[in-house]
């Protein structure tokens, strides 16, 4: 394949530079979530339900993204089940699916939160695919890690949670066993905290921690301040910078508290009114955001894209992302536009003012 000149080897470093709070005229368009394309599996020749056991397939899935469009990461894993596959999880890769699937677990282990003893596991970093993952990242830092970031990411604990608890039950428990669902959260932390140390070490520019399930938008900010929120900046204080916090669901009244949780920066997704984000954040803290991947990138077409860009930079953000892991069936020609509305922004001098 042949390499994407759109970032011209200035992008790792200005992104990196964003990471650390240090703004640039120019508005970078990248993630730290999964961002892998059906235009990009096919231009080299794999499937997605193929790349997840094998780090060359998923280093190579990983780079499309970057080689074909000139977006600005390369990220792995590719899919969310990683982390619960190590406890014990049986996963679906899709094999059967007629168009790129994203896996699955299949189902939880246990019913409710009482039931999940996590037991000590020794060296995570050999256990299920996690060593996987590990060796894609070495391969994606020799491959392209001089001209885009490398990123890896983990779920947020309760996110994790609800792979291996029955929803409902999970759900309730918050309100009824607080106590359990609390223990479960702090043995789940420790274990992410290790697998994301693992993926740093392995060469990851940035971390990103997703937190889906345990959004204030969805378990009320309440519950999210008691059983989420310590969790989440134990996490984010314990690894190394930079940290990203993507935090999904409509977040705005709860903004100030998902900003407690200490992250270098904060993604949120198209349910929130980005406007209304920056004003409750302030200007310090670096917001990336909100391009809707389903129904903007995938279901509509050149206004929409160009709008929802625009609503973007107009809200300040310091870089455009998707609002949530890239859905693989968006077309080549949203993608591409998405990126050059982006590119074609430049931020004013002093966009704090």
């Amino acid at each position: 394949m042949t390499k994407n000149n759109r970032t011209d080897n200035r992008s790792r470093a200005e992104v990196l530079a964003l990471l650390a709070g240090n703004r640039n005229p120019r508005l970078p368009c990248f993630s730290g979530l999964i961002n892998v394309t059906a235009p990009g599996l096919e231009s080299i020749g794999l499937k997605l339900c193929e790349v997840h056991v094998d780090p060359d397939m998923m280093a190579r899935a990983a780079a499309t993204t970057y080689r074909l469009f000139g977006f600005e990461s390369a990220v792995v894993p590719l899919d969310m089940c990683v982390e619960a596959e190590i406890l014990g999880a049986r996963v679906d890769f899709r094999l059967e699916a007629r168009h790129p699937e994203l896996p699955r677990v299949i189902a939880p282990l246990v019913d409710s939160p009482n039931e999940l003893e996590i037991k000590a596991l020794t060296d995570l970093t050999k256990r299920a695919r996690v060593s996987v993952v590990t060796e894609a990242i070495r391969i994606l830092k020799a491959d392209v890690g001089k001209e885009i970031v490398v990123g890896a990411w983990v779920p947020g604990p309760f996110t994790l949670a609800t792979q291996l608890v029955d929803l409902t039950n999970l759900v309730m428990g918050t309100q009824t066993a607080a106590e359990d669902v609390g223990r479960v959260l702090d043995q789940l932390t420790d274990m992410l905290l290790e697998v994301a140390v693992a993926y740093h070490l392995a060469g990851a520019d940035f971390l990103t921690v997703h937190e889906m399930g345990g959004s204030p938008g969805f378990i009320g900010p309440p519950t999210f301040a008691e059983l989420v929120l310590p969790r989440l900046r134990r996490m984010l204080q314990t690894l190394p910078a930079p940290r990203v916090l993507s935090v999904c669901g409509n977040i705005n009244r709860s903004m100030a508290l998902v900003a407690e949780a200490g992250a270098d920066a904060l993604h949120v997704d198209q349910t929130n009114d980005l406007a209304q984000s920056r004003e409750v954040l302030g200007p310090e803290t670096i917001l990336f955001g909100n391009i809707d991947p389903v129904k903007t990138l995938v279901e509509d077409d050149d206004p929409s894209i160009r709008s929802a860009v625009t609503n973007a930079i107009e809200a300040r953000v310091d870089a455009i992302w998707p609002g949530c892991d890239l859905w693989p069936r968006v077309p080549a020609a949203n993608m591409r536009l998405m990126i050059d509305e982006s590119q074609r922004s430049l931020r004013c001098a002093d966009r704090r003012r």
